[in-house]
């Protein structure tokens, strides 16, 4: 019998945004089977055994629960301390007439192959029915049985079930179905398809989406360690849920003795309180957190929100804790903020939810903010709020334990109130899971993004990450791939989110300055230029200027075509005073324009009350117009946004398709069999070609290169999957590191964005006079290496160096490979689950 494969366990997220835990059933399930036989309606049992059968017999018990996790396994999904379903798969016998659908391949006649076809059968408690639990064990029973060897899934339903036959059809995976002897049966191939795939993100959007949802809106909310003693932790989080914040629906303070708190009557613990709580702020010692979570668990709490320390944070036994904490929460359906975390809150009129720490609350506005520091989120907020930068949304997840920055991505992408997203990152958890969230959300809204730790790539203790193992400047490429605006620090992500966050994103990079001081104009050029923008000389109206003088050169700069954005500078001239209306002509002009306006006004900072639109709460609306307090800072911003304009302007390009099915299974064939007599593998030269030869790559053999020399990698990086490098061969680019990185696969799009990435890549495109190499056909090597990296992740390293580019072509003459066998599929490729 084959050992019990743990590593089939998992937390998943339901679509109703619940949790569920999913494991291979033991023997020992046997009550756990029979109490969850029982609780099944007739309808449910007959689509299921094809026959009314109100009870299992102990044999039927100890078939369905014995099982040898290859020839027959089964997975079961709990919820706290009961089965809610099970799936099952039994391979079946070697099939010697094609004529037999169960033996047949869909789309052909050969029969299958010896014990690569399994019967599937599903069985969800009616309770639970309609939540996703069908859907998810499909994927995750299909990916054991991939794991086993079993190709095909046949399974046989009721006509009338159109439930269960929804999931099969709607999984995505190449299926054909059949009627005979009144019932309809499916036979499934289990490849991954490009649908299968679409389907299984697009679902664990849907379900990550709600499970946010259902902790930003909550309709009441526990304080579990409300104290009555001032500026306490739990006092803290009570009094602002009651008072700036607002909130709508009831509070309820959890207090061991006390009567009431904060002048609300308080209950000894949430199993008391009356009436159902929807979210708990749980403010208690660590090592109480276990005990209330159980009681949250056993009142059916559907979020917890841990601001508590003394997890993670604080060595290996807090850590356990943490993980303790977020097991128990996951099983009974909660998802969990923090631990050691500010809290979250939410500006919605209809909400008005204050659970943080923070003293300061931003007003409403366009954007979300999630931030991983729990001690800088009292800052973040502060600055937010000096700046007049109205917030949605905010989430600090202190340890990110369990909610994470994805998440909140998948939330945001389809909230409406939420215009753009800013992050604060400590940590990647799942840097290849970001790249797909981001570069899906940044086609529609921008992603601004601080990441500390640049100097060490470390991961602050507590967190539930691991180390990044590429170059900073790696990391930054490969965000910037994701259309993320990485930026240095705080300040410049505050400046760049009040420029997103209430002005239109620029048509191109020509720049236009007005100015009445030609010494702050000339700044903001020389800003300009620097960072790559095409800036006009500054308009200088003079230190006189007023109003209509202003007006005038606004409208002409924003009615002028070869004009994408204006930056607007006023200084206070040093003898006199100043025209009062000239904010009001610029704020006046914004409204209506399609162009950007940055300011920099008196040396405000923010949105200062004269450049704002004012919303309907008094807070800045879509047309107000940002202030830096000095013009580079400005222009700094603008030139963020423009290059992301760039970026979300570009079309996203296409991966071609330039192998062959049957070159595919050759190269896997190759690899597997290479790796067959051990973990690792450093190939010969021969072997390296002749894996390279499967995807259209040619070695002309080591000798020296003509032309000059490039060198591309692909990898498997443990943190991004794989990972694409470009650069020249020579020891000046070695020296100064001067390599570009991409995900792959690539698409079209992004190999010649990658080919022009490195800063010596004008020796490649015809430098002082030189005849251009063949860019094109590097191009094409980077696709074919990139497609080559993404099929196989036992390439731990493939290395082409040097390749020789010439405006003849770009032959290779050098190749380096080493294999590793993985230790599971790629995160992407797995079925979902929770970190």
């Amino acid at each position: 019998m084959t050992a019990y494969p743990d590593h089939w366990e998992a937390d998943v997220v339901l679509t109703d945004g619940g949790t569920a835990h999913l494991r291979p059933i033991r023997s020992e399930d046997a009550e756990l089977l029979r109490a969850f036989y029982a609780r099944l309606s007739p309808e449910s049992i007959y689509y299921r055994f094809f026959s009314p059968r109100p009870q299992l017999t102990e044999r039927e018990i100890e078939h369905l629960t014995t099982v040898d996790y290859d020839r027959r396994t089964a997975l079961i999904a709990t919820i706290g301390e009961e089965m809610v379903a099970v799936v099952r798969y039994d391979r079946l016998p070697e099939r010697v007439s094609s004529s037999d659908p169960a033996g047949t391949a869909p789309g052909g006649d050969e029969a299958a192959r010896p014990g690569t076809t399994a019967e599937v059968a599903f069985l969800v408690e009616d309770a639970h029915q309609g939540r996703g639990v069908a859907g998810v064990l499909l994927e995750h029973i299909a990916a054991a049985a991939r794991e086993r060897g079993v190709h095909r899934f046949v399974a046989s339903v009721l006509p009338d079930n159109r439930r269960m036959t929804r999931v099969f059809r709607e999984a995505g995976y190449r299926a054909e179905q059949r009627f005979e002897d009144g019932v309809i049966e499916l036979v499934l191939d289990l490849e991954p398809t490009e649908t299968s795939v679409e389907v299984m993100a697009a679902r664990e959007h849907r379900a990550e989406s709600r499970s946010i949802q259902r902790l930003l809106f909550p309709r009441s909310v526990a304080v579990v360690g409300a104290s009555r003693a001032e500026h306490s932790v739990g006092q803290t989080v009570l009094r602002n849920l009651l008072g700036g914040g607002d909130f709508t629906g009831p509070v309820y303070p959890v207090h061991p003795t006390a009567v009431a708190v904060a002048g609300v009557r308080a209950y000894a613990s949430v199993l008391e309180i009356p009436d159902d709580v929807d979210l708990a702020v749980v403010a208690v010692r660590a090592p109480s957190v276990h005990d209330v979570v159980e009681q949250c668990a056993s009142k059916g709490v559907r979020g917890l929100v841990v601001v508590s320390s003394g997890f993670g944070e604080t060595g290996p036994d807090g850590r356990e804790r943490q993980e303790e904490l977020v097991r128990l929460a996951r099983a009974y359906g909660m998802r969990v903020v923090g631990p050691n975390c500010l809290g979250i809150a939410n500006t919605d009129p209809d909400v008005r939810l204050n659970a943080t720490l923070a003293p300061t609350m931003p007003g409403r506005g366009p954007v979300g903010f999630f931030s991983q520091s729990g001690a800088l989120g009292i800052a973040i907020l502060e600055r937010t709020a000096e700046r007049g930068l109205g917030l949605s949304t905010f989430v600090s997840a202190g340890n990110r334990a369990d909610v994470s920055g994805n998440d909140l991505m998948q939330y945001w992408e389809e909230d409406p109130a939420t215009k753009a997203v800013l992050l604060y990152l400590e940590s990647l958890g799942n840097p290849r899971k970001f790249a797909r969230l981001a570069r899906r959300l940044s086609r529609r809204k921008p992603i601004v993004a601080v990441k500390s730790g640049r100097s060490t790539q470390g991961v602050p203790l507590g967190h539930a990450a691991q180390a990044l193992s590429l170059p900073d400047h790696a990391v930054s490429a490969l965000f910037a791939q994701a259309g993320v605006i990485r930026v240095e620090d705080l300040s410049e992500l505050f400046d760049v989110a009040q420029l997103l966050a209430y002005q239109p994103l620029p048509d191109g990079d020509r720049v236009a300055i007005i100015d009445n001081s030609d010494s702050l104009g000339l700044l903001a050029q020389d800003a300009g230029v620097a960072l790559g923008l095409d800036v006009r000389a500054p308009v200088d109206l003079g230190p006189r200027a007023g109003a209509e003088e202003y007006e005038a050169a606004l409208a002409e700069a924003l009615d002028d075509d070869a004009v994408d954005a204006v930056v607007a500078l006023f200084a206070p001239p040093t003898i006199g005073g100043y025209d009062l209306r000239v904010p009001e002509r610029i704020l006046r002009l914004a409204a209506g324009s399609r162009k950007p306006i940055v300011a920099t006004y008196l040396g405000s900072k923010g949105m200062p009350a004269d450049l704002r639109v004012n919303g309907p709460d008094g807070t800045a609306a879509a047309g107000s117009v940002p202030s830096y307090p000095a013009p580079e800072d400005a222009v700094r911003a603008l030139a963020y946004v423009t290059r992301y304009a760039q970026w979300r302007q570009r079309p996203p390009g296409r991966t071609p398709e330039l192998i062959t099915a049957a070159d595919r299974r050759r190269a896997r064939a190759l690899v597997e069999g290479w790796l067959r007599g051990g973990e690792s593998v450093r190939a010969t030269s021969a072997q390296a070609a002749e894996l390279l030869a499967c995807y259209g790559v040619a070695v002309a053999g080591e000798r020296e290169a003509a032309g000059v020399p490039a060198r591309i990698v692909a990898m498997e990086d443990p943190s991004f999957g794989a990972v694409v490098s470009f650069g020249l061969a020579d020891e000046t680019a070695a020296l100064l590191d001067d390599r570009a990185y991409r995900l792959a696969p690539l698409t079209d799009v992004e190999a010649a964005e990658l080919v022009r990435a490195i800063r010596t890549a004008p020796l490649l495109l015809g430098h002082r006079g030189a005849e251009p190499v063949d860019v094109p056909a590097l191009e094409d090597l980077l696709l074919r290496v990139a497609r080559l990296g993404d099929d196989l992740p036992e390439v731990a390293r493939l290395e082409l160096n040097p390749i020789a580019a010439t405006p003849g072509g770009a032959a290779v003459h050098g190749v380096s490979l080493r294999l590793e066998r993985p230790v599971g599929p790629r995160p992407e490729r797995a079925a979902r689950r929770l970190p």
